[in-house]
């Protein structure tokens, strides 16, 4: 007979609840971490594959834009301008999916190299303090990495050659080719007043553009040269992405 609850309702039955299984031998315990390991090294390519792909994107931009503007001389050099926001954009996408890259490699590292490593060539010294903090990791997942340093790290990896790409492209353009309404009547820039009335943009004067630039790629120097923090699994060598 099925139970009933106070109004008289049939309570559907309620299924075995059953405790988890941990392992309980060395050999369940070698197989959880075989698993485990292939899983989060699955997701850590997963991550990689999402950062080369916004890599990619930023290069086909760059390569799309290089191609518009220096294919004639009236191309608008404002067309390079727009290609570094968009890189710059997708500098800051590409610097979000590293931080969830570096989550996931920090785990993987860590089991390499204080279960793994020790397996092939065990060191003194390593203790079981690695597993507690990967617990801790798995209960609580917080980013290891700033934005900041993110991306710094993307900058120095490849956007700084990007932008450098796009900043001679620009300066070619506007220091070298006075535009005119048609490429018979194009010159050779020869005098400073002339390339800032060159580099306009619309109602925006040259000096303001200039200035904007300066200030852009000096914040680009700044985030790809400044010190690097070796925080986490970095700080184990210099193969890292």
């Amino acid at each position: 007979m099925l139970p009933k609850n106070d109004q008289g309702a049939v309570q559907p039955l309620r299924p075995s609840m059953k405790a988890p299984v941990f392992p309980s031998t060395s050999t369940e315990f070698i197989n959880v971490m075989a698993h485990y390991h292939r899983a989060e090294i699955a997701r850590m390519a997963g991550w990689r594959d999402r950062i080369d792909r916004t890599t990619n994107w930023a290069i086909t931009v760059v390569a799309a834009m290089l191609s518009v503007s220096l294919s004639t001389p009236t191309a608008h050099h404002g067309v390079l301008i727009f290609a570094m926001v968009l890189v710059l954009l997708l500098l800051v996408i590409e610097a979000r999916r590293y931080r969830f890259f570096d989550v996931y490699r920090n785990r993987v590292r860590r089991m390499e190299r204080n279960y793994f490593a020790q397996i092939f060539a065990p060191e003194e010294g390593t203790t079981d303090e690695w597993i507690q903090k990967l617990g801790d990791d798995l209960r609580r997942p917080l980013f290891l990495t700033s934005t900041s340093q993110a991306l710094s790290r993307r900058l120095r990896r490849n956007y700084c050659w990007l932008f450098l790409i796009l900043l001679c492209a620009w300066v070619v353009k506007t220091t070298f080719i006075r535009m005119q309404e048609n490429a018979v009547d194009a010159h050779l820039v020869t005098s400073v007043g002339e390339w800032v009335r060159n580099a306009a943009i619309g109602p925006i004067p040259g000096w303001a553009v200039i200035v904007a630039l300066a200030l852009f790629y000096g914040w680009i120097l700044y985030a790809a040269l400044r010190k690097p923090v070796g925080e986490g699994e970095l700080a184990f060598g210099n193969v890292h992405v």
